[in-house]
């Protein structure tokens, strides 16, 4: 996920049960050690840090040490063109699953159809984007989703 940061621009990406963040070239390992009401505690390459974090789902503040600043999403999928981030299918907009076409290790081809969803009374179908393999499925049938959540992991 690519993140506008005041003037910059951070990219953060899953990294198993961790996430690794880049900003000017640099990369560092982000870990999440507990999140409640706002609050995020991290380890951040070991450091760690207490972030405190509000959002209007467009936009989100994000406080450490006193310092505030404002992260807006620039991910493909909020202008509408992708549905991929980080290796996942992502839903483009809030709406319900209606139907999963596929289980966990299926073997799919580009253009195939992996799951529907419904999305003010529209019909929505996420297609693989290319030839792989699902490695994870984070919803079922009848789920509500928000958007730019991941649904399907593939791989390779």
């Amino acid at each position: 996920m690519k993140i506008t940061f005041d003037t910059q621009t951070l990219e953060i990406n899953p990294l198993g049960d961790n996430y690794s963040a880049t900003v000017d070239g640099k990369t560092v390992s982000i870990q999440v050690i507990g999140a409640e009401d706002g609050r995020m505690d991290l380890l951040i390459d070991g450091k760690r840090v207490t972030a405190y974090v509000s959002s209007d789902m467009a936009k989100r503040w994000v406080t450490i040490d006193g310092y505030t600043s404002v992260l807006t999403k620039t991910s493909g999928a909020k202008r509408g063109v992708r549905h991929d981030y980080a290796g996942g299918l992502i839903a483009p907009m809030p709406g319900q699953v209606r139907s999963v076409s596929v289980s966990v290790g299926d073997a799919v081809k580009k253009g195939q159809t992996l799951l529907t969803m419904e999305a003010m009374k529209m019909e929505i179908r996420i297609q693989a984007l290319k030839d792989g393999r699902v490695a994870a499925l984070h919803v079922a049938q009848g789920q509500t989703v928000e958007r730019e959540q991941i649904l399907i992991e593939m791989e390779e």
